[in-house]
């Protein structure tokens, strides 16, 4: 199979994740619930997992790491922290539905939308400055869209935000492990990231970083201050009620010390590399529209056959065991956005394991598909 749906799954690991998660789950029990050589060897790993990440993400601070089920858990976290209800919160325009429902579950939250033209950089910053008022409570933007590859200016937003008090929350599910991240360098409040995308790890992990005050998600057994009936004040204890994933965490350490050993810049040069190398091949296929942003656009490329339903394209790829995700990818205001609502896009998504010989198969079974199209 030619498996080009890493924006949703990287789905080739390297061979260290599975063996380390194996390995955990038959030789480490739960972190800060025993004295034995199975505990405290959890907690050990537990803590090293935290020391990677943050080295890789610019936090000081390896408690400040707290250990989450997906981005989507970590990004709940971040905004039930910081918006109440009646809250007014500015988002991007092109944000998953990972932040829009959590939103929207609030009561009376009021959403400002700051949508920007597709691969603007400055249409997007202009965009934020002005919806940046005095009564807002937070903003939150994703560092890379999953539908298209926006690269969105957070550097820059978040010295805006720090200018007028705002805090901040940075989805990187798209960026994690090919994007430089930085969590005291941006001053962010929260970023949020996947363990099973770009950073490598198993499926059901998830990390998110804390530069500011939390608000408990989950409620319940922490192996720490076991006499109160609170949760602990203190991180990563105060978020991370329950048992740990260790297994996960384990393959989620081997994932980033793969990247960390490969480097995030050669790994977004490999996976923007292909991308170029398919809208390259695809640009001269009649009836296909790609969605193209140069620099500000990471390795994914995402297109529409005139005439074709995305979905139909993506089963009849499936068919011929190309992988790829088709519709509106969970993320309908990125669409709305970019004036694609009513088609949504075939996504190609690439990762350190795609080579370039696959790039060439699916494009042309994508001209294949092209010229039966009713137009």
């Amino acid at each position: 199979m030619i498996y080009f749906d890493s924006a949703a799954t990287t789905l080739e690991k390297p061979g260290a994740v599975p063996r380390a998660s194996a390995w955990a789950m038959t030789h480490l029990a739960s972190p800060g619930r025993g004295g034995h050589a199975p505990g405290m060897g959890a907690a050990d790993l537990m803590y090293q997992m935290r020391e990677q990440a943050a080295r890789l993400f610019g936090a000081s601070d390896p408690e400040r790491v707290v250990l989450t089920y997906n981005a989507t858990h970590g990004l709940n976290i971040a905004i039930r922290s910081l918006v109440k209800p009646r809250g007014t919160v500015v988002i991007s325009g092109y944000e998953h539905n990972a932040v829009t429902r959590p939103l929207h579950a609030i009561p009376g939250v009021k959403i400002k939308v700051a949508a920007g033209p597709l691969f603007d950089s400055d249409g997007v910053y202009d965009a934020f400055e002005q919806a940046i008022t005095p009564d807002v409570d937070a903003v939150v933007c994703n560092h890379v869209s999953n539908v298209f590859g926006f690269i969105q200016p957070v550097g820059r937003i978040a010295q805006l935000c720090k200018d007028r008090g705002v805090p901040f929350i940075v989805d990187a599910s798209q960026s994690a492990g090919t994007l430089p991240v930085d969590l005291e360098g941006w001053g962010a409040a929260f970023i949020a990231m996947p363990g099973h995308k770009g950073l490598y790890g198993p499926q059901g992990t998830g990390l998110l970083l804390c530069g500011g005050e939390t608000q408990p998600l989950l409620f319940g057994g922490t192996g720490s201050l076991s006499v109160r009936q609170d949760m602990p004040a203190f991180l990563p204890d105060r978020l991370e009620a329950g048992t740990h994933n260790v297994c996960g965490a384990a393959g989620l350490l081997a994932g980033m010390k793969f990247v960390s050993r490969t480097g995030t810049a050669r790994i977004h040069r490999h996976e923007q590399d292909l991308a170029r190398r398919m809208m390259d091949r695809l640009e001269h296929i009649p009836g296909v529209t790609v969605f193209r942003g140069g620099e500000n656009q990471s390795g994914l490329c995402s297109a529409v056959i005139d005439g074709m339903d995305c979905e139909d394209v993506g089963e009849a790829l499936a068919k011929r065991r190309i992988a790829v995700r088709a519709g509106l990818h969970c993320a309908p205001l990125a669409h709305q956005t970019a004036g694609t609502q009513d088609t949504g896009t075939i996504r190609f998504s690439f990762s350190a394991f795609n080579r370039p010989e696959q790039v060439e198969r699916a494009a042309a079974v994508v001209r294949e598909l092209a010229g039966t199209a009713k137009r």
